[in-house]
């Protein structure tokens, strides 16, 4: 399976990335991942990536294109991979679909997780964080033993300022005017699959996997 999952933040994306990854043992691979492993290890395109990054700068397109041909091409992919977030617009599809050609990979699916504004905002200003060992929580869903304080450190927890309920609609915004021209295109290439991201944990897991078999049985 080769795998892109869009959604907008809060969606669930990581997460079922990361659960589909280790089912069925294929990388859950992130533009960030591969930004802080290229930086790391001081390759050619690392160090073009490191100057924007300490600038604070976007990377270009090209680099991060090109960064995920050489992903794309590392061993652990070649039984599959599951994009988490990228692409996400749609210059950044078109010249991914270029460098999917120049490697002859097709991709399986275009997974979007849809989730309401109601859903998005109640999964993200719950969310905390422990300043001190970076240790996530949830007030409803994953809450900490002790109200507000972090189980591993015992440091009062936080809440970032992305996870704002005003900062959150900010996001969004950008996010619906980036992407739709991304989901159209993905939607014309035939690729194009919806999941309810409105759903818990196990109920989408199961709506994707039977989504992901219906696919890979044809």
């Amino acid at each position: 399976m080769r795998l892109v999952f869009v959604g907008p933040p809060g969606a669930g994306k990581g997460t079922h990335a990361k659960i589909l990854s280790n089912r069925h043992k294929i990388p859950h691979i992130s533009t960030g991942d591969i930004l802080r492993a290229r930086i790391k290890d001081g390759s050619d395109i690392g160090k073009i990536a490191k100057s924007y990054v300490e600038s604070g700068g976007l990377v270009p397109d090209e680099v991060v294109i090109q960064m995920m041909k050489e992903r794309l091409q590392e061993e652990d992919t070649k039984q599959g991979f599951i994009l988490d977030g990228f692409p996400r617009t749609l210059r950044q599809a078109e010249a991914f679909d270029r460098a999917l050609k120049q490697l002859s990979i097709r991709l399986t699916a275009v997974v979007d997780f849809k989730a309401s504004l109601k859903t998005v905002l109640r999964r993200l200003t719950g969310r905390r964080v422990c300043p001190k060992c970076n240790t996530n929580y949830h007030v409803v869903n994953m809450p900490p033993k002790k109200n507000n304080m972090c189980d591993v450190c015992g440091e009062a927890l936080v809440q970032r300022k992305d996870d704002l309920e005003e900062t959150i609609r900010k996001r969004l915004e950008v996010y619906d005017k980036d992407t739709q021209p991304l989901v159209d295109y993905y939607r014309n290439t035939g690729l194009l699959q919806i999941v309810n991201a409105d759903l818990e944990v196990e109920d989408l897991d199961k709506e994707l996997e039977s989504t992901l078999k219906s696919l890979t049985a044809v």
